[in-house]
């Protein structure tokens, strides 16, 4: 199996990392949210994440038709976004997994399962530039189901393998809780 790729960089460094990545995280999430709230609608109302999960061509079409010229832009400005986005939120998620791994697991079976999960995170990036680049295509006129079946699939493996890392965080963020108190 592959180690880390945070396993040959410094304690100190590493911190450094984690807290740059958190505040790129905060700025750009704070951004996207505000360019999605001028996409959410009656037809989308998850914005950005509706448009996502279309499923069909007839549901993206309706989408795209309730946003307005500057609704488009910024879903536009929104999907250019998550291309850096996408590169923060999975290397802060990778960073996270790493810690907790190499604070409660090395030398343990189950320290292969957080090294996966922190290889998993770079695997969420490719299955988000996928699904971006298929709504680009579909908000820039290209209209085949092909494009909204293909955005649909990789944004649900991109969320699945995103909640299952933030699981993985959660959980053994309260194991480590657990063994500090006793």
């Amino acid at each position: 199996m592959f180690d880390s790729p945070f396993s040959k960089i410094s304690k100190r460094l590493e911190k450094k990392i984690t807290f740059s990545v958190l505040y790129l995280l905060v700025m750009t999430l704070t951004t996207m949210q505000f360019l999605n709230t001028n996409l959410t609608n009656i037809t989308a109302p998850n914005g950005i994440i509706s448009f996502e999960f279309s499923k069909t061509l007839e549901r993206a079409q309706e989408i795209l038709d309730s946003w307005s010229p500057t609704a488009k832009v910024f879903a536009g400005l929104n999907l250019g976004l998550d291309f850096l986005f996408l590169i923060i939120y999975t290397l802060f998620l990778a960073l996270l997994i790493h810690k907790l791994n190499e604070r409660l697991w090395v030398g343990k079976p189950f320290h292969k399962i957080g090294e996966f999960l922190v290889w998993s995170m770079f695997i969420t990036a490719i299955f988000d530039t996928v699904e971006n680049v298929c709504l680009i295509k579909l908000l820039t006129g290209n209209m085949e189901q092909y494009w909204v079946s293909v955005a649909d699939v990789f944004a649900l493996v991109k969320f699945i393998l995103i909640i299952v890392a933030i699981l993985y965080i959660i959980s053994n963020f309260f194991i480590l809780l657990l063994k500090k108190r006793s």
